[in-house]
């Protein structure tokens, strides 16, 4: 094990599996229901900039979402909810039966298992179900998660560290003896950073650097065979 973590937790989308491939399936939902994705896309901006001045969704996080879109839309927002939910939550969720994760992302947890890390996962959207088609609720000889959690269900959007100090207490560890892996900088790395983790970045080869932005990531890789080889030395 690497000295001084005793747990890896993980963002989903673009973490655990490309985005195109996610990004491909939605295009006929997307150009169905754009003006619904832009303005729900913007709602989502804003909450982003009140959390960034210590302003936090009073209240159910959903409520407050729906509220934001169906002003954007000037629609009614309780019945905008249960469109979000419909199309975007559930309806989103069986376009992940099939996909492909990146290459040893299973073995990779397993390996991290047996070394005796602690394994927990946080996604801003709901996971579960999307583990459960993704054939990663469980994997190798029954393995499992720690801790799942959803930063919406805690109340704030990534990067605020709300939800990232929330998963420490479910798994049971302080935040700086937990690594965590996540494809986006400015929502993975600076979140967990600013909550008090170690940090590793999966690289876009499209995409080059981190920008000026800090705190950079601990550990950068490009595939898991990289992460597991820094993890299991």
């Amino acid at each position: 094990m690497r000295s001084g973590i005793e747990g890896i937790a993980f963002d989903l989308d673009g973490t655990l599996y490309p985005n195109y491939r996610l990004n491909i399936r939605l295009v006929p939902f997307i150009m169905k229901e754009l003006r619904l994705i832009a303005a729900f896309g913007k709602a989502r901006v804003i909450i982003r900039k009140e959390q960034e001045k210590g302003n936090l969704p009073q209240g159910c996080f959903y409520d407050y979402q729906a509220k934001l879109t169906a002003k954007l839309l000037s629609v009614n927002a309780e019945q905008l909810k249960e469109k979000i939910d419909k199309l975007i939550y559930r309806g989103w969720e069986p376009m992940f039966k099939n996909i492909k994760l990146f290459k040893k992302v299973t073995c990779s947890l397993s390996g991290f298992r047996k070394a005796g890390y602690k394994l927990g996962l946080l996604s801003d959207f709901p996971p579960e179900k999307k583990l459960e088609y993704l054939g990663l609720s469980k994997w190798g000889d029954g393995d499992s998660w720690d801790a799942v959690l959803c930063s919406e269900r805690c109340g704030a959007l990534k990067p605020h560290s709300l939800s990232f100090k929330e998963l420490a207490a479910a798994m049971k560890l302080p935040c700086e003896k937990i690594l965590y892996v996540g494809n986006s900088h400015s929502y993975d790395v600076t979140g967990a950073a600013a909550a008090g983790m170690k940090t590793a970045w999966i690289k876009n080869p499209l995409v080059l650097g981190s920008g000026n932005k800090k705190p950079k990531a601990d550990f950068s890789f490009h595939n898991y065979r990289q992460l597991y080889s820094f993890m299991i030395h």
